[in-house]
């Protein structure tokens, strides 16, 4: 009989960049569109209009390139801390790490026996990354980048908030908030299924989480607008 091989690719292997590419696209399509949609309630003209969206758009893509830098970069100095101690326990309590780990996988089902086979073999073969994986949750898939997170949020932040304002420099002056809201809503539907689909989950549902929350911030700050707007 021949032997069948096949590689896998999970969802979870994804999960460094997707959880960060659409955080990005989505604040970026909701932030700006949210505030092209206040600043034109106001009684703005385009080029107050563009100017607010632009600025929204370089400030916003900043501020989750270093949003997103801090936050993973927290997550990988706890990584690393946790990873140093088990390395000087390691080192100084071996013995004691071989029953931690052994209690592990008799916990996971495997009887005491088999539980301590797989750990000397583990240990043998690589004791830090089985203590890693297995103790700690840590491994090479899962495990942050925080310059990774920092790029693919600005990125994809600047690539949402170019629509609105693409949207804005198009449509008439008087019909810019009922233009850029409609669209925003439709290119929030198919961002949200789109990056439900990339996590596979069920597209309709992340398409309609995704889209209400837009729609909810934009009638807020076109209520900001219309309440301090200045222009009849």
């Amino acid at each position: 009989m021949s032997r069948l091989s096949h590689s896998e690719t999970h969802m979870v292997h994804r999960i460094g960049w997707l959880r960060a590419a659409v955080l990005g696209a989505n604040d970026g399509l909701v932030s700006t569109a949210s505030l092209v949609v206040g600043v034109a309630a106001a009684g703005s003209g385009r080029p107050e209009i563009l100017i607010a969206g632009l600025a929204g758009l370089v400030a916003g893509a900043m501020s989750m390139a270093a949003g997103e830098y801090v936050s993973v970069s927290s997550q990988t100095d706890a990584e690393q801390a946790d990873i140093a101690r088990e390395t000087r326990e390691l080192a100084q309590t071996p013995e004691a790490e071989f029953e931690e780990l052994t209690r592990i996988y008799v916990e996971r089902g495997l009887d005491d026996d088999l539980a301590r086979q797989v750990a000397a073999q583990l240990t043998e073969k690589d004791a830090l990354s089985a203590h890693a994986r297995d103790e700690l949750g840590i491994s090479e898939t899962v495990a942050a980048r925080p310059v990774q997170a920092a790029l693919v949020s600005a990125a994809t932040f600047a690539v949402g908030a170019i629509i609105p304002l693409i949207i804005a420099s198009l449509a008439p002056t008087a019909q810019i908030t009922p233009v850029v809201a409609a669209t925003t809503l439709v290119a929030l539907a198919v961002l949200g299924g789109l990056g439900a689909s990339a996590g596979g989950a069920g597209i309709v549902r992340g398409a309609a989480r995704v889209t209400f929350w837009g729609a909810l911030a934009m009638a807020a700050t076109a209520g900001v607008g219309l309440i301090f707007g200045v222009a009849a």
